[in-house]
């Protein structure tokens, strides 16, 4: 077994007793400390003041009598005002670098019954950081009859130790990860694990988080709902302050970032604080960071490194005390080696930087997303908006498959829902809408043009060539139509919605059928 070492203060109340055989009788911590039969105490390290030398060397005594392998070493620590926090962890804290402890050699119980209340949470704070490379010690006497000897019980500081603390801290940890995720129940393994990550690093440091992936994953909403967290824990006093940086140009970045002084150039007015100014105490996203000039840039990382930056027309430097998570689509090390980017500040960035996968790359989430994207809906318009089974399973089929790009990621998903939605005026949403839906999906990323170039293998060189401009816009979108149908009847409903419901009388899949047949095209042979 290691060498037990003890740190404790001299208790001037609870160790002082009467000379005498009487003493015996009274618990007196350091000394009962060092009467356990259980615990061997190799070296006690006794803090104290001037004032109590005296008893220092009278307990030092007793503790001998009692222990003999014992020794112990007196710390002078004088301190003019016992219960000033700052004076009383500032020499303790000197104290702790000032000794050579080694955990490999020896066992370090930090001893938290004597003291002021003060100097017990300074032990307890420098414990907890590890200046102090040990556990926490505690004594107490014994109920009922007088007795020196007393009761210890060591306070592990790894928590998960304790099993009732331990779930219930795990539990906290999902909900603060189900809380950045909004909610939804994301089942894509990586995305998971990337999440409870952020929600570590976002619970324990104020350190600068670079949040990569391209437009549309979710980056500024990631942004907000880091600060939100914070926010809930108490971490953070001020404002969420958020910034596209690409909309920032010229003089009139400086402006909006560091604030200006009046007059400093033409038109301005009057003094302006700035963004960074506004987020003090908060949190400020900076979107799309690649997109800032490098003399913005320099200001920037002289703005988190010392909390300090001069004004537009200042002649006297701001402050402002922020955390910063900056959002790219940019590959930042390549802008570093191309020159449009400050490798000093990308160091800084680079120390969390956490990848946030597309849609696509996500697409068994898309069905919780979908959910998640109705229950906005159902909030923002005060409706709620449902899908039928065959409809849902239809969407779902198409999102999750191969087909569908999400050039967009989700802000393509929010607004393919919003549509769905608007257009469900039973608050429905049912085959039909879906089916208008998928065809302007595929509209939207590009499908035109690609059936338009697939009219080539599908007409000759003489029907292309008698095709008008218009035509073959028209025809285009009709094959994209019966290429995401079932059946030539619910391509039909889908191409002629409007004017269908003004006759009595439908044929929807004769009538699609002649037009095709205008072209020499059938449904067979697009499907």
């Amino acid at each position: 077994m290691k060498p037990v070492t003890v740190i404790s203060f001299l208790g001037s109340t609870l160790d002082a007793s009467k000379f005498g055989p009487s003493r015996w009788m009274k618990w007196r911590p350091s000394v009962g400390l060092c009467m356990q039969e259980d615990l061997r105490v190799d070296r006690f390290l006794m803090i104290h003041g001037s004032a109590h030398s005296r008893l220092a060397q009278y307990v030092t005594e007793d503790i001998a009598s009692v222990s003999p392998e014992t020794e112990v070493e007196h710390h002078l620590i004088d301190f003019a005002d016992a219960w000033d926090f700052e004076e009383v962890y500032g020499k303790l804290l000197d104290f702790a670098r000032a000794q050579p402890f080694d955990p490999d050699a020896e066992d370090l119980l930090v001893h938290i019954t004597t003291g002021t209340h003060v100097a017990q949470i300074c032990l307890f704070l420098l414990t907890e950081a590890h200046y102090l490379p040990g556990r926490l010690l505690q004594t107490q006497p014994k109920r009922g009859a007088p007795d020196a000897v007393g009761t210890w019980s060591v306070i592990d500081l790894d928590l998960s130790r304790y099993d009732s603390i331990a779930t219930r801290f795990a539990s906290e940890a999902e909900a603060s990860t189900s809380f950045l995720k909004s909610g939804i129940e994301t089942r894509n393994p990586a995305f998971n694990a990337m999440i409870e990550e952020i929600e570590q690093v976002a619970s324990r440091t104020r350190a600068p988080i670079l949040l990569m992936g391209p437009t549309g994953a979710g980056k500024s909403q990631l942004a907000r709902r880091i600060f939100e967290l914070k926010k809930l824990k108490r971490q953070v006093s001020g404002q969420f302050v958020e910034v596209n940086c690409a909309t920032l140009r010229g003089d009139s970045a400086m402006s909006a970032l560091f604030g200006h002084k009046k007059g400093a150039f033409t038109g301005a007015a009057a003094d302006r604080p700035g963004l960074l100014r506004t987020a003090d105490g908060g949190l400020l996203f900076l979107d799309e960071i690649g997109e800032l000039g490098l003399d913005e840039q320099a200001m920037i990382l002289r703005a988190i490194e010392d909390k300090r930056f001069l004004p537009v027309g200042a002649d006297r430097e701001a402050g402002s005390d922020f955390q910063l998570i900056a959002g790219t689509n940019r590959d930042l090390a390549r802008c570093v080696a191309e020159g449009t980017f400050r490798e000093d500040l990308y160091a800084r960035l680079n120390l969390w930087t956490f990848t946030l996968p597309g849609l696509s790359q996500r697409r068994e989430d898309i069905a919780p997303n979908l959910d998640y994207e109705l229950d906005r809906h159902a909030e923002r318009e005060g409706e709620r908006v449902t899908f039928n089974k065959e409809a849902r399973d239809r969407y779902l089929s198409f999102a999750m498959s191969g087909e569908a790009q999400w050039k967009g990621n989700f802000r393509d998903l929010a607004a393919s829902v919003t549509r769905m939605a608007t257009f469900s005026l039973k608050g429905r949403i049912d085959s039909h809408v879906v089916a208008t839906e998928i065809a302007r999906l595929q509209r939207l990323w590009g499908g035109n043009e690609s059936v338009a170039d697939d009219l080539d293998t599908l007409l000759d060189d003489q029907q292309l060539a008698d095709l008008d401009p218009f035509d073959r816009v028209q025809l285009a979108y009709v094959v994209t139509t019966c290429r995401g149908s079932r059946s030539l009847s619910e391509a039909g409903r889908v191409l002629f919605a409007a004017s269908r419901a003004k006759r009595a009388s439908t044929n929807d899949a004769d009538r699609l059928r002649k037009y095709l047949g205008r072209f020499g095209l059938s449904w067979e042979r697009l499907n």
